[in-house]
């Protein structure tokens, strides 16, 4: 059974730092493109970074870059998302997913993602 567990999310203050990591069971994990996404209330669940399978190279959207970093540990089968400078627009639900896609780079749609966790509630305050 493939399971993928979130963990990390919190309260902080805007300017604070959190880090979620995404421990992943039950897949060959090195086939797996492994993304982060948020959902915040009455919004769509969107694209936060993601690595592809294999070489892990990183993708951002332009709400994490140069705050966020995504990272891989194949010896834990866990990714990480280092979240710093926070604001309160970054309060959602951050998901992890997993997507069996091995011909480049790690995709960008929701719907595309095999496998999802339940989510971790990281909330900003002003």
């Amino acid at each position: 059974e493939v399971q993928l567990v979130e963990s990390g999310g919190g309260l902080v203050q805007a300017g604070g730092s959190l880090r979620l990591s995404c421990a992943a069971s039950g897949l060959a994990f090195e086939d797996f493109a492994i993304g982060w996404f948020r959902q915040a209330p009455g919004k769509e669940r969107v694209i936060v970074a993601c690595v592809s399978s294999g070489d892990r190279a990183a993708y951002y959207a332009d709400s994490g870059k140069g705050r966020f970093t995504i990272s891989s540990d194949s010896a834990k089968n866990t990714v990480d998302l280092e979240m710093n400078n926070l604001a309160p627009e970054d309060t959602a639900v951050y998901y992890c997913a997993a997507d069996y896609y091995n011909l480049g780079s790690c995709r960008k749609l929701a719907a595309l993602y095999n496998y999802w966790g339940h989510g971790t509630q990281v909330s900003v305050s002003s």
